[in-house]
């Protein structure tokens, strides 16, 4: 049974004639009517009642196919236009995973551009801790995961969008707010709100004060970044956080950022996906969108980043 007979069948039916109906699917009439025959003998059983040969009435068998056959038409029609919607970019989706400080701060410039060049695209956004992400990936699950390190996975490809610092906050009201810049063994007295999510960011703090043999005194330790913001303008204590995530606060004067001498952490956030030919359309337009906002954030930043460069520097830390 091939579409092309149901076609011609469902156009005899319609029509009423097999030459209305050879007009109608571009084909000579006798054509029609073989094809018809053929679809008969295929099936066993007649469609048309054949006793008046001036109308062509349909037999309870016919009746059936003539319903299946316009369904089954209908879904190869509907599966064309689709496949053209998603090739022109008018549906589609992308899934996007990302942590908490990226999904605040980053993810909602890269699906504002993305969604001025295509609106009919469904954007998902599935917030994560950074060490699940991978997996995701993996299993299918996401199209995209933002993270600030590079899995070591071959199966996955990074791209670079942006570079960002860990930075000392502090309350305006702390003692330490009016210091141009302090050391790391100054701090050794401080009272710290913590990120307790682990992460490259945490365990580089951690690193660095053992380094320099000072303590570290978490007395306050939180889920989330926009937490920790809150505590340290609160003077509860002082923290680390990245740099993209306050400089709303530090304009507006809530809190201040102090240099610290004998630290320093930039990190690097990559757009991570699947290596493979096979990413959709709607996925393939938003790498597109990844680029170019990589080229306007990375400006400035010599050498270009590559996964290998990122990797070697990050054997050179440890």
């Amino acid at each position: 049974m091939e579409l092309m007979q149901l076609e011609m069948f469902v156009a005899m039916v319609e029509e009423g004639s097999a030459h209305r109906a050879a007009e109608r699917v571009f084909r000579t009439q006798p054509a029609v009517s073989m094809a018809v025959r053929k679809l008969e003998r295929e099936i066993g059983f007649p469609l048309f009642d054949r006793s008046n040969r001036n109308a062509y009435s349909l037999t309870d068998t016919g009746e059936a196919l003539f319903e299946y056959a316009k369904r089954i038409l209908n879904l190869r029609d509907e599966a064309v236009i689709t496949l053209k919607q998603l090739h022109n970019l008018q549906s589609g989706r992308i899934r996007i995973g990302a942590n908490e400080s990226t999904s605040l701060y980053l993810l909602p410039q890269l699906i504002l551009s993305f969604r001025e060049q295509y609106p009919k695209i469904k954007v998902e956004v599935s917030r994560q801790s950074s060490a699940q992400l991978p997996r995701e990936l993996r299993q299918r699950n996401l199209d995209f995961a933002i993270l600030s390190f590079l899995p070591d996975d071959t199966e996955l490809e990074a791209t670079a969008i942006m570079r960002d610092e860990l930075v000392l906050i502090a309350s305006p009201q702390h003692w330490l707010a009016g210091r141009e810049r302090v050391h790391i063994r100054e701090l050794g007295a401080e009272s710290f709100i913590a990120h307790n999510v682990h992460s490259p960011s945490r365990d580089k703090v951690i690193e660095t004060f053992r380094r320099f043999q000072t303590p570290l005194n978490m007395t306050i330790e939180i889920t989330t970044i926009e937490t920790i913001k809150r505590f340290v303008a609160m003077n509860l204590g002082i923290g680390f956080v990245p740099l993209m995530c306050v400089r709303e606060e530090v304009e507006r004067s809530e809190l201040v950022m102090i240099p610290v001498d004998g630290f320093r952490h930039e990190r690097t956030l990559w757009a991570v996906r699947r290596r493979t030919d096979a990413h959709s359309h709607a996925a393939q337009a938003f790498m597109t969108v990844v680029s170019a906002m990589a080229d306007r954030l990375l400006k400035g930043h010599q050498p270009p980043v590559t996964e290998s460069a990122e990797k070697r520097g990050a054997e050179a830390v440890n």
